[in-house]
């Protein structure tokens, strides 16, 4: 089965609102066994809206549309499908009960343009909205169905998973499992290049390279009867990519590298505290940002200025005056004097020159050194994450922060 997004709002076309309607919704579709090929917007205009949906409905045996089910005059979604279809609107008084009892708990007298909520397409089905008024439903007819959701996304994914992923499910012969392979210290094209013959041996499953800033995720995604035949299918390929690229695979359905750290950390017990220069903090943001991360993360120190350094992480003058601060010996010894002066078991160090300016012919612009310091494990990695770009400087801070949490992982796994 085939689906196309339809996402109805002209706030969507000006930027007003972030389209996250379609993200989860492309998601749940492929969880569902159903592939989605196209996704549209389009504005608050009855024309143009019927003309998308016409095109959707060539091309695929499903629609999902989210928006245009409000109250006002331009909320003509509803109105759109009902025409699409040939059936007229009636009451659905159903709907009118609950949204009269909606308002009746909120203390709110209920305008006379909410009962443009209850009027439905004839034979429609229902998905009732416990977390506002507009209900969804979907209509179907002539081998082809289109489901209408509500555009607030806190309405359409409560809605969705209570009422569309039960309607999908029954008509879904199969389901789409994915697993992801999370990489970093190898390029797209070369992961790609590598692997072409590969991919395209495997059709089911299939297998997807992305990039992502610094890093490069492998998507395998199999389709079967069930999740259990899905993942037969997907893990022996897993493997198999595993044991190509070990060095550079960080994790499997990590989600992110300081998810996979703090995970890491948990498991064996271990606690961790940063030293940053350049990226100025971004790696302690980052750890924090995990839910639990407290039970593994003491302290982060911003030492930018070579003072800071000396003073509070015991980075020697010498060391300072031989090598300068960016230099693969003051960032081991900021890792260990974070790990001095924190009491955790990994310390993690950063000291670059992001730019724009700064950058000399012998220590150009995104030159950094990560360093990661335990009892177990000491290393210190030169990186050159300049392109000769002047706007890079946040992309060089991105790229140090995942490096020195990808080595600070890998401490963790010595």
């Amino acid at each position: 089965m085939n689906a196309e997004i339809l996402c109805v709002g002209t706030e969507l076309l000006l930027g007003d609102i972030v389209n996250t309607n379609a993200t989860y919704l492309a998601k749940e579709l492929a969880s569902c066994g159903i592939n989605c090929y196209c996704q549209t917007v389009v504005g608050d205009n009855p024309q143009r809206l019927r003309e998308c949906l016409e095109q959707a409905l060539n091309r695929a045996d499903m629609v999902i549309t989210t928006g245009g089910l409000g109250p006002t005059y331009d909320d003509l979604t509803k109105e759109t499908v009902a025409e699409y279809f040939g059936r007229d609107m009636v009451l659905h008084q159903d709907t009118l009960d609950r949204m009269r009892g909606f308002f009746a708990r909120i203390q709110r007298p209920m305008t006379k343009n909410n009962e443009k909520q209850a009027m439905m397409p004839k034979d429609a089905v229902i998905f009732f909205n416990d977390r506002g008024t507009a209900p969804g439903l979907a209509v179907e007819g002539g081998g082809k169905t289109v489901i209408l959701l509500p555009g607030p996304p806190r309405e359409m994914t409560a809605m969705f998973q209570s009422g569309v992923r039960p309607y999908l499910e029954q008509r879904s012969k199969t389901v789409l499992v994915s697993h992801s392979i999370h990489l970093i210290g190898v390029g797209e094209s070369q992961v790609e290049q590598q692997l072409r013959d590969f991919m395209l041996e495997h059709q089911n499953p299939t297998i997807a390279p992305y990039a992502k800033e610094g890093e490069v995720m492998l998507r395998v995604t199999a389709s079967a009867p069930t999740r259990e035949e899905a993942d037969e299918l997907i893990w022996p390929v897993v493997e198999d990519i595993r044991g190509q690229y070990d060095k550079y695979v960080y994790g499997v359905d990590v989600g992110t590298l300081q998810n996979a750290l703090v995970i890491a950390l948990k498991e064996k017990n271990l606690t961790v505290c940063t030293a940053e220069s350049c990226t100025g903090g971004l790696i302690s943001q980052r750890i924090t940002q995990i839910p639990g991360s407290s039970g593994v993360f003491h302290c982060g120190v911003c030492a930018y200025a070579n003072d800071i350094k000396t003073a509070l992480l015991g980075v020697t003058q010498s060391t300072l005056e031989t090598h300068g601060a960016v230099s693969e010996q003051c960032a081991l010894e900021m890792a260990r004097g974070a790990r001095r002066i924190s009491g955790a078991d990994i310390g993690i160090s950063t000291t670059g020159i992001a730019g724009p300016d700064g950058g000399t012919e012998t220590k150009p612009v995104g030159l950094v050194y990560v360093a990661v310091s335990s009892r177990w494990y000491e290393r210190a990695l030169e990186l050159r994450l300049g392109r000769g770009y002047g706007d890079e400087r946040e992309s060089i801070r991105n790229a140090a922060a995942s490096n020195a949490l990808a080595l600070a992982l890998k401490a963790v796994t010595k």
